[in-house]
């Protein structure tokens, strides 16, 4: 299992999921649906597992003397790697922000989502939909990868949406804080979003486990 994770890091991989992880610096931008920066992460690693269909990654794994379900694990365990990588360094750059600069003026005149617990609790969620849409989407064939991608897009930005206009409903302006006001909420808001994130990567583990014991390769 260790060897097929390594092999996903160096051979199947695209470049393009490491310098995606750059887009964690969009964190810090005023002024910006920063969420997006989330989405860019899912795109760069879009780009590995197209780069793996071009390959016949799966097909060439397959021949290899290991389980058909520890191709999964090793896919799955690659991306939840990559998506841990990018969370930590928005909730480093979050804490910096909640820290050293909650009362700069380009953030606190913000109309759009601040960087605080929420909006880490937001990535979560945002991450979880990318794995139980596209990434489940994808074991169901190992091949057809535009449709689940283009469904994750469109339920992505709606989420983004949906955390853009939460704050500015009338009791809610706390959710756009940009120091620790309202601490026990932001936590609340944090756990659930890491809950839900474990949840449906959970599920797309076990569905795709399952898709692919079916699948003939």
């Amino acid at each position: 299992m260790s060897e097929l994770l390594k092999k996903e890091f160096r051979l199947a991989a695209s470049p393009l999921s490491y310098w995606f992880l750059a887009f964690a610096l969009m964190t810090m931008i005023p002024g910006y649906p920063i969420l997006v920066g989330g989405f860019f992460v899912c795109l760069g690693l879009f780009q590995s597992y197209q780069n793996a269909r071009e390959q016949n990654d799966v097909i060439y794994t397959a021949l290899l003397p290991v389980r058909k379900t520890d191709i999964v694990r090793a896919k799955i365990g690659f991306t939840v790697l990559i998506e841990c990588a990018a969370w930590v360094l928005c909730a480093v750059l979050t804490l910096v922000r909640m820290l050293l600069m909650s009362s700069a003026g380009v953030y606190t005149a913000n109309a759009m989502m601040n960087a605080n617990l929420v909006y880490l609790g937001w990535l979560a969620v945002l991450y979880g939909l990318f794995n139980v849409i596209f990434v489940r989407g994808y074991f169901k064939t190992v091949y057809k990868i535009g449709k689940p991608f283009v469904i994750f897009t469109i339920l992505g930005f709606l989420a983004v949406a949906v955390a853009e206009v939460m704050h500015h409903l009338p009791g809610l302006a706390w959710l756009n804080s940009t120091g620790f006001d309202r601490f026990g909420g932001q936590l609340v808001f944090l756990l659930a979003g890491i809950s839900l994130y474990l949840i449906m990567t959970g599920y797309t583990l076990n569905a795709s486990v399952r898709s692919m014991e079916r699948l003939d390769l």
